[in-house]
């Protein structure tokens, strides 16, 4: 195989993953718009539960936690990592924020295929699940992770607080505190609100209704800014990609010149010496 024939070979391949990368890149950017219409509505639908939560616990002090972290196991993470990967380190970043959490030794959840591979010798892992890769994933990995919160919250009485450490939409981790639900705001009503259930039972579905309003928009967080670091990812790529697919072209157009030189050589010697033998 001739030298022109190898860059040119390496050219279509490399066109061939750029146009890979280039989907990827179109896919990450839908996704990312997605994220932002779904995350309008869940928030809403969220600010509106801390509301009622807070008019709640504003009259039924009972109910209200005294705030003191929960110790050993305690104490429940739900790490949410990616499914994927050419993202960065968003991984590594949940990693680093679990290990910078203080020596509480929780119980974790893992969530995302990437991030599970990473924390497999961490002690205190008790379940990982695959982690979704679109918007319409988000739910059957919720029914999944409900099970398993379940499971943990019967072999242990003793779980006090459920917290979940997932990237916000700009791309920081944050901890977010599921339960117990503390109030969210000052409530300045004179009277407590009319209830038509008991206020355990009030508090419970309450409770259930909460965590699931709240851990779809966490995880629509973490996949918009999964998604936009997997779109800066492919655009450096593919700048790099395109860069040295220029540089090929360049190549492959100067080997090709000295093809076409000395082919004319080659058809110069030829004649002349085609000249020679008739003279």
């Amino acid at each position: 195989m001739s030298r022109r024939a190898e860059v040119e070979q390496r050219l279509r391949r490399l066109g061939e993953i750029a146009d890979i990368m280039t989907a990827m890149k179109t896919l990450a950017l839908i996704e990312t718009r997605k994220f932002s219409r779904f995350m309008g509505h869940q928030q809403r639908l969220v600010q509106s539960i801390e509301s009622a939560s807070s008019d709640f616990l504003a009259f039924h002090p009972e109910f209200r936690s005294n705030d003191q972290p929960a110790a050993g196991g305690s104490h429940v993470y739900i790490l949410i990592g990616s499914e994927r990967g050419f993202c960065g380190d968003f991984n590594e970043a949940i990693m680093a924020a679990l290990i910078a959490l203080p020596p509480i030794r929780p119980r974790l959840v893992v969530v995302g295929r990437r991030l599970a591979s990473k924390l497999q010798d961490y002690p205190g892992v008790e379940a990982w699940l695959d982690g979704p890769n679109v918007a319409e994933e988000v739910q059957p990995v919720l029914n999944e992770l409900m099970a398993v919160l379940h499971r943990v919250r019967a072999e242990q009485t003793q779980w006090k607080r459920l917290s979940v450490l997932s990237h916000d939409p700009e791309g920081g981790v944050a901890s977010h505190i599921l339960l117990p639900i503390m109030p969210f705001e000052e409530v300045g009503f004179p009277y407590p609100p009319r209830l038509n259930l008991d206020p355990t039972a009030f508090f419970a579905e309450l409770t259930e209704h909460y965590l699931l309003a709240k851990l779809p928009g966490l995880f629509y967080a973490s996949l918009m800014a999964e998604n936009r670091r997997r779109l800066d990812h492919m655009e450096n790529a593919l700048r790099r990609m395109n860069t040295k697919i220029e540089d090929l072209r360049r190549k492959s157009n100067a080997l090709r010149q000295e093809e076409i030189v000395e082919e004319i050589e080659v058809i110069l010697l030829s004649a002349e010496s085609l000249l020679n033998h008739q003279s």
